[in-house]
């Protein structure tokens, strides 16, 4: 039974202490009657007053008031304060000094004439409260010297300090304590008592100064309290009758009872309390039962926090707690529980005592637990057991972690696991499960099930794209093949990326061309996709699929015509995908294509541009112009069937397209062109009006007929003049170059006929380096041989030489 023998009360608030300033801390304390001194690490003493209050209550509490503060400049923590009431002063160490201050006003206290009121070089003092001196109106000191092994006895009065004895000691003393004559000192090895009045001294014990620091206080009248090496033996007691010996009880049973009265901050202080007495091996064992058993006390309390901190420090398997839980340990499990037992719970059930908010509480922290530590080595060698018991939770509580689980590395048992699944309509988790496992026929198996209908799962509203896109990259392609079909029936727009987005390059995973086009031949909008993507984007250079995919396109073409009514738009976005791929291709069998729409007159526009393919450019453009009087198109005409041509063949189909529109209206058989002219005859003026750079100015006005009218053609004239005077102009520069560089060249000959040039099988060419075989060479300015065959190559390939190649087309 334990009696509470003091209750903690509140005197002086942080708030009230340091305010707002966090890194404030106490480092003493003194009291005088009402009056408290705080000494903190800044530097500063706060003076209060304390009042005692009895509440309402019947408790005693006190009323604070801060009445001053004072900074004693010395940047350093206040170490000591001890009151001298009779003096009206305060004792202050702080930065190794020893000084006086005022207790009223606390201002430091000035020297007096006849000594000093500061003691410097001080690593401890203590006040003698049994002073040999009679005189109210002094104390007495002891002072330990950090600089000489001794100890100094001082007079305190109000305004000044006085040494009045001075002694040695054998080692350097860290604590003292006084009573009368008596000194009571801890050394650095030992206790000791000096008479500093006869000069008399008692070694008492040694201690460790490593373990433990020294404690040196008065009691009473020549009494001290030291702090002593050990414990007590056994202790006798003797009644008027009877006479007992107080047996201490072992260590672990005294911390047994005190976590059976769930004192667990107790029980854990006395067992590390008890380090120094316990070889390591041992206290580590008990140390982490302890913490174990801690843990779990928490645990019973849902005081998670301080429970998993118990936990991790303790080491605990983490499967004694999975064990609580009913069901959630795989049946696999070889794990038995602890003996003797961690706790005193049967299961979750007998903790919680039918609480239900305390079971998911519960639950909800050891999903926590178990996903922190499944990937630490709390885990290690029972992550089967860990990660089993996580997908059990995960299933149980629809937690959104469950997918994350099962699309990493996991160890979850497959046996336990599919029937939890199943019976929480997991289906999804349990495919991605079965494809972790390597099942994936089982996996889609299950997945098409709920894309059917046939299984309800709401997990992923987009099931079918992830079948999809799950077969894209499937590595078998015996499951692509079987599970593709399906994908194509339910959209083959979406389907046929299983073949589409497949990535290329893997050997055993890549799919056939060809063996894909020949399982797409059911589903003709699918294979009209992956020919698109052969052909359009991986731009594969095959006749059969180009012709294929002009076939597919045709026949789309022919079947909107065959309808009644025809859908306009439909069949227009059919006809520009087979224009593109005629126009742009050069690899599909142009006789076969042509042969297909030969007897199909509505489809002139294409007939023309197979008829360009085979450089039938005369029946193109009598089809454009004559059948369908499509002048727009003819000319657009002559330009793509000239677009990767020379210039010279552009020249020869635009004015061929002008031989059409010439010969289409012959004069006398519609208007003058003065006086209008027919519609051929306009499309020939507006067609050398938009492309007068590309004619051959003569040629044209030796073709137009007599009876036109300049000024229809003024656009082209302008420019076919300005072009003929650029040429002329162009020309005559580059001959005037020409003719310099002859004359410089007959020069540097002049000056070179008369000096010697020096050919031999040794010396090198300066153009070709290779070396001279014959005596005939060519010398260049500067006197440097060449062979012929090169310097006729360097005039071949000078500027001049090719402006003046390229120039005499002019007019």
């Amino acid at each position: 039974m334990s009696v509470k023998a003091f209750e903690l009360v509140p005197a002086v608030e942080r708030d009230l202490l340091m305010g707002d300033k966090a890194r404030i801390n106490i480092e003493c304390i003194e009291c005088c009657g009402k009056h408290l001194y705080v000494g903190t690490n800044d530097c500063f003493i706060h003076h209060f007053h304390l009042d005692e209050v009895a509440s309402s209550k019947g408790k005693l509490i006190y009323s604070t008031q801060k009445l001053l503060h004072k900074y004693l400049g010395l940047k350093k923590p206040v170490a000591e304060l001890r009151a001298a009431s009779a003096l009206e002063r305060l004792i202050v160490l702080c930065d190794g000094m020893v000084f006086l201050v005022d207790m009223v006003t606390l201002e430091s206290v000035p020297s007096a004439a006849g000594g000093g009121a500061k003691i410097r070089g001080v690593t401890a003092f203590c006040v003698n409260e049994n002073p040999v001196n009679g005189d109210p109106f002094c104390v007495e000191m002891g002072v330990l010297s950090s600089k000489r092994r001794t100890v100094q006895v001082y007079m305190v009065y109000e305004d000044r300090v006085q040494l009045v004895k001075e002694v040695n000691t054998p080692e350097q003393p860290c604590a003292v304590s006084i009573d009368g004559y008596f000194l009571c000192l801890a050394l650095t090895t030992q206790y000791v008592i000096l008479n500093y009045n006869t000069g008399a001294s008692q070694e008492l014990f040694p201690y460790n100064s490593e373990e433990r620091r020294p404690i040196v206080k008065r009691i009473s009248r020549e009494e001290f309290l030291l702090a002593a090496p050990g414990g007590l033996g056994k202790v006798m007691l003797a009644s008027t009758k009877s006479v007992y010996v107080l047996v201490p009880l072992p260590l672990e049973r005294q911390i047994q009872d005190l976590l059976a009265s769930r004192r667990v901050e107790e029980a854990l202080v006395l067992t590390e309390g008890a380090q120094r007495n316990i070889p390591k091996d041992k206290f580590q064992v008990l140390h982490r039962r302890i913490l174990q058993q801690a843990g779990f006390i928490k645990f019973g309390q849902l005081q998670f926090l301080e429970a998993k901190e118990h936990f991790s420090k303790g080491e605990l398997d983490v499967r004694e707690l999975i064990s609580l839980y009913p069901l959630l340990l795989p049946a696999s499990s070889s794990f038995m529980r602890c003996h003797p037992p961690l706790h005193e719970f049967a299961d979750l059930n007998h903790l919680a005592q039918g609480d239900q908010e305390k079971v998911l509480r519960c639950k909800k922290f050891l999903i926590s637990y178990l996903g922190e530590v499944r990937s630490t080595d709390v885990a290690n060698g029972c992550r089967d057991d860990v990660d089993t018991a996580l997908l059990k939770l995960y299933a149980e509580q629809d937690h959104d972690s469950l997918l994350d689980l099962l699309a990493s590395e996991n160890f979850c048992v497959l046996t336990d696991s599919v029937s939890w699944l199943e019976k929480y309509h997991k289906y999804f988790a349990l495919g991605l499960l079965y494809h972790f496992n390597g099942q994936d026929a089982a996996a889609l198996k299950l997945w098409i099930r709920i894309v059917d209908g046939e299984l309800q799962d709401s997990t992923r509203s987009d099931l079918y794209e992830y079948i999809v896109d799950f077969l894209c990259c499937s590595s078998s392609i015996e499951i692509v093949w079987k599970y593709a079909d399906w994908a194509l029936r339910k959209d083959p727009t979406t389907g046929i990326r299983i073949f589409t987005k497949r990535p290329v390059g893997k050997d055993r995973s890549e799919v056939n061309p060809d063996e894909a086009i020949a399982y797409l031949g059911k589903h003709s909008q699918a294979l009209l996709l992956y020919l698109e993507h052969l052909v359009l984007e991986r731009k594969m250079q095959k006749e059969k699929f180009h012709t294929h995919l002009v076939m597919l396109y045709l026949d789309r073409v022919m079947l909107l015509l065959s309808e009644s009514p025809t859908d306009e738009g439909q069949l227009s976005r059919a006809r520009e995908k087979l224009q593109a791929m005629l126009r742009e291709s050069d690899l599909y069998r142009v006789q076969f294509v042509l042969g297909k729409m030969e007897s199909c007159d509505k489809l002139l526009l294409e007939r023309a541009t197979l008829h360009g393919k085979l450089e039938e450019h005369d029946k193109a453009l009598h089809i454009l112009v004559h059948k369908l009087r499509d002048f727009p198109s003819a000319e657009a005409f002559c330009i793509w069937a000239s677009s990767s041509r020379d210039p010279g063949y552009r020249q020869r189909l635009f004015h061929l397209l002008l031989g059409v529109y010439l010969d289409g209206s012959p004069p006398g058989k519609g208007q003058a062109a003065g006086g209008g002219g027919g519609e051929m005859e306009m499309a020939a003026v507006d067609l050398l009006n938009r492309h007068g750079e590309v004619f051959d100015a003569v040629r044209v006005l030796r073709m137009l007929p007599e009876s036109w009218s300049l000024q229809l053609l003024r656009p082209f004239l302008n420019r076919a003049v300005r072009a003929s005077m650029h040429a002329g102009r162009t020309s005559q520069i580059a001959l005037g170059l020409a003719r310099s560089e002859n004359v410089q060249l007959l020069h540097d000959r002049l000056k070179e006929r008369r000096k010697p040039i020096v050919v031999s099988e040794k010396k090198g060419c300066h153009l070709c380096h290779n070396t001279f075989s014959e005596p005939g060479v060519v010398c260049l300015p500067g006197g440097v041989p060449v062979h012929v065959h090169c310097a006729a190559q360097r005039v071949r390939d000078s500027p001049t030489k090719r402006q003046l190649a390229n120039s005499s087309n002019h007019t």
